[in-house]
């Protein structure tokens, strides 16, 4: 990133060289050209002040500057070449330096402000590297796949979240959707994923994960609230499933479903669902009564995959405004190709289907994430306990 930014003036390259000097150059010749072969028509000053400006818009500062200093110097050369009677004088020669002058401020300005948008940009990489970190293979014993695609392709960054926390008492899955946008959806993402993180890893009950993270959703509310910020945090609450894959079982997977589309069990027999949401969103779990969120333990047979997606893919329209048939399609891809089934295969393919079916427009966050036991290795090779 930091060299990006050194040599961002630079956008032409050839064979890992910039070129970008070529255009304002091979004009600058041009104009000299046409300028000794034709009549004196030809008003050289309407074309010699596009060299510093046309490399204002492609080089950095010096090669503007130097093109500035070789429109001025031909300019001179030229228009003192000429007889007197079609001589510019003083005042076009003037002009054509003041041109070079603005040129260069306008190349230091945009530079500035590349160099301050690459900035930003980092900031919103390590932030999501932060929030949704990167997960090793066979992080925790289990095979895992996921995409994340942000609706708002400058903050590269969502209220999505996921990751996967193994330890003593299996490991855990988290797939979740923020209500709403923004930094302010990003910060609840965050502080729900660093309960998870701790929880998953202490905590032996599915249940007792599943509270503290609804605890903690409220307590972010209730903070933010008394801060006073009018950025809709009083009111936001996140739809998500919590998943756990216990060590005494290894073909069961058990699920908590807070208010969230149920994932697809995915395999090379076909596609099912799991049953839907009993959890209401987290952050509103009060309205139920306060009892703790119902598990649900599903069997799993070789080879199945849990797919979870997030509003991005569930809410995809195509131009006629129909949903993305999620489901039925990768049931089809499935029956033509059971190493569909696969997380890496499954992510791609459905990754790949959203994008085309709603024409690249994304109107929502985006996360596709697979995960299963791994099918050859037995249970428990390769965990980590970090």
């Amino acid at each position: 990133m930091k060299r990006d930014v050194r040599s961002r003036g630079e956008l032409l390259r050839v064979r890992g060289r910039s070129v970008a000097w070529v255009p304002p150059l091979l004009l600058l010749i041009g104009i000299t050209v046409i300028d000794f072969n034709t009549a004196g028509e030809f008003r050289m000053i309407s074309w010699v002040v596009l060299v510093p400006g046309i490399a204002a818009a492609i080089c950095g500062v010096w090669g503007t500057a130097v093109f500035a200093v070789l429109a001025q110097l031909n300019y001179f050369l030229a228009d003192t070449s000429y007889p007197n009677q079609y001589q510019s004088g003083l005042p076009d020669f003037i002009l054509v330096g003041v041109g070079g002058v603005l040129a260069v401020l306008a190349c230091a300005v945009r530079v500035r402000g590349e160099r301050l948008m690459l900035h930003m940009r980092d900031i919103a990489d390590t932030t999501r590297r932060t929030v949704l970190r990167p997960i090793p293979a066979d992080w925790g014993g289990l095979e895992h796949a996921a995409v994340y695609l942000a609706s708002d392709v400058e903050a590269r960054v969502g209220g999505d979240f996921y990751d996967i926390q193994p330890g003593p008492h299996g490991t855990r899955v988290l797939v979740g959707d923020v209500q709403g946008k923004g930094l302010a959806a990003v910060e609840a993402a965050a502080a729900l994923l660093g309960t998870f993180r701790e929880a998953g890893y202490h905590e032996a009950d599915l249940t007792t994960v599943a509270d503290r993270l609804e605890v903690r959703m409220v307590r972010h509310r209730r903070h933010i609230k008394a801060l006073g910020r009018g950025d809709g945090d009083g009111n936001r609450f996140a739809t998500a499933v919590l998943l756990g894959f216990p060590d005494d079982d290894t073909g069961a997977v058990d699920a908590v479903v807070f208010g969230h589309e149920p994932p697809l069990v995915v395999g090379p027999d076909g596609v099912r669902h799991l049953p839907p949401a009993e959890a209401l969103p987290l952050g509103l779990g009060e309205l139920a009564g306060g009892g703790p969120p119902p598990v649900l333990r599903v069997s799993l047979a070789p080879g199945e995959t849990l797919l979870l997606t997030t509003d991005g893919v569930t809410e995809a329209r195509d131009p006629g405004g129909l949903f993305y048939p999620l489901a039925a399609e990768v049931g089809d891809a499935v029956a033509a190709d059971p190493r569909i089934a696969e997380p890496h295969r499954l992510v791609a393919f459905v990754r790949d289907g959203t994008l085309r079916h709603c024409g690249g427009r994304l109107a929502d966050d985006t996360t596709v994430f697979a995960v299963r036991r791994p099918v050859s290795t037995p249970s428990g090779m390769g965990r980590s306990q970090s």
